[in-house]
């Protein structure tokens, strides 16, 4: 019963560790190379720093257009998840 306790207590410490290490990657630092978007007026340009993703329609993008960015970075979310699965 004891060891059982312990093997018990260690695997819920170990979950709890690696919650705490995502939500850790998940924060960002708030310096200014954390950004996420650049919007470049005079090039017209939108830049997403996450994926790399450059579009130089930006009054399409300010004005909703989005779905570019969105489908990209599902295909960046389910690319990541499947490295994971590995």
């Amino acid at each position: 019963q004891m060891l059982r306790t312990k093997l018990y207590e260690e695997q819920v410490r170990k979950q709890e560790d690696e919650i705490s290490r995502q939500r850790k990657t998940l924060v960002s630092t708030g310096d200014r190379s954390a950004k996420i978007r650049t919007y470049n007026w005079p090039q017209g340009r939108v830049t997403d720093h996450r994926i790399g993703l450059t579009s130089y329609n930006l009054d399409a993008v300010i004005n909703g257009e989005i779905d570019e960015f969105i489908e990209a970075l599902q295909v960046a979310e389910n690319a990541e998840k499947m490295m994971k699965r590995d």
